[in-house]
C-alpha cells in the first residue's frame, strides 16, 4: 500500500459567503501556493470562486 506522505487536506471555503463546502487534498510538492476552483455553493445557489483553506471544521 502507497505511503500518503506528501498528500495534504485542506478546505475549500466560498469567497462570496465564507462557508466551507468542500474537502479534498492536493500533492504538496507538485502544486505550491493555495488554489483557487469555481465550485458550486449550496448557501448561495450558483458556482462560485471557492479558495484553499487549512482549517478543517
Amino acid at each position: 500500500m502507497a505511503k500518503k506522505g506528501f498528500r495534504q487536506l485542506f478546505a475549500l471555503i466560498c469567497s462570496v459567503c465564507k462557508n466551507q463546502n468542500y474537502v479534498s487534498e492536493k500533492n504538496k510538492t507538485n502544486t505550491e501556493g493555495k488554489l483557487t476552483l469555481s465550485k458550486y455553493c449550496k448557501k448561495c445557489r450558483k458556482h462560485t470562486p471557492h479558495k484553499e483553506s487549512s482549517k478543517l471544521k
